[in-house]
């Protein structure tokens, strides 16, 4: 419990901690606004509408709140080996992982509460900056809304969302099909990217190459779980190719087999098939082990 203590009281008093954050949310809702004003007239589609409330702008490795959760978990590392709390000779091999998984658990509760901040502040950011030609189904057609948003929306006595004051409306940015899920995947993602910035500097000893390491993780691992799946003869999920940032791993590591389509390489595998969340995880796991045989071989941080 003191080495958490330790690692939250250094965190939270590192000014770039709280300039991080108000960066993230500030910037995260102006790219978001940016992004929705450039939307066309028309229904908007959930993949359209996860994309502008993650603020994920194509060609860059993750949306801003991830990136974001990366680069604070990068410099806590790196603030710690700069300014170490103990001396180099008294930091032994148990304290080190201590240390190490102490800021894992510290960075990761703070992505966690980042990432739904950056959500409802999106929200009403693209509420504010749609166009009047584009319209959300699910604010008008309760059928358009998810199967547990419906549920809930029944039980508290109501047709839809549309029965409830207009300041409620961004809701409807959240509450349709598929929405919800992609949006819980999009905090599980933001908590990934603060985990593997910490993990990155812990491996670089800099906080800056770790987040060079963050930022080329995300378009080498796309491609290499692409081809994991073509050997295992199963093609990406739809909702998963939908949003992937990176869609052209998934046609380099497909296009010699289906043709350079990319419609053909996504299929109908569940986001929850092993084969995929295997491909995904063994990564990470390989980025903490790595980590904890470096640490092995220090004598400092």
């Amino acid at each position: 419990m003191r080495v958490l203590a330790y690692e939250l009281r250094r965190l939270r008093g590192l000014r770039s901690t709280w300039l991080l954050l108000a960066a993230v949310l500030l910037g995260d809702a102006a790219v978001a606004a940016v992004l929705a004003s450039q939307t066309p007239d028309g229904p908007l589609a959930a993949p359209a509408g996860v994309r502008l409330l993650t603020a994920a702008v194509p060609l860059i490795p993750l949306p801003f709140a991830a990136l974001g959760a990366g680069v604070l978990g990068a410099v806590s590392y790196g603030h710690e080996v700069c300014h170490p709390g103990l001396p180099a000779s008294l930091v032994s091999y148990p304290r080190r992982v201590r240390l190490l998984v102490a800021k894992l658990l510290v960075v990761g509760p703070v992505a966690a509460l980042l990432a739904p901040a950056t959500l409802l502040l999106d929200a009403v950011a693209v509420h504010l900056a749609l166009p009047d030609g584009v319209t959300v189904a699910a604010w008008a057609n309760p059928g358009a809304l998810s199967d547990r948003v419906s549920g809930a929306v029944s039980g508290a006595g109501l047709s839809g969302l549309s029965d409830l004051p207009g300041a409620f409306a961004p809701l409807a940015l959240v509450a349709g099909h598929g929405v919800p899920a992609a949006l819980l995947a999009f905090v599980l993602l933001t908590v990934v990217a603060a985990w593997t910035g910490v993990l990155a500097a812990a491996l670089t000893r800099s906080a800056a190459a770790g987040m060079l390491l963050l930022c080329a993780l995300p378009p080498l691992l796309e491609s290499g779980v692409a081809l994991l799946l073509r050997r295992t003869g199963r093609p990406w999920p739809v909702r998963a190719a939908g949003l992937l940032p990176f869609q052209s791993g998934i046609e380099w590591a497909y296009g010699w087999v289906y043709g350079g389509a990319r419609g053909a390489a996504a299929g109908s595998m569940a986001l929850t098939d092993p084969a995929l969340l295997a491909a995904v995880a063994a990564p990470a796991a390989a980025l903490l082990l790595a980590a904890l045989l470096v640490l092995a071989r220090r004598r400092a941080l």
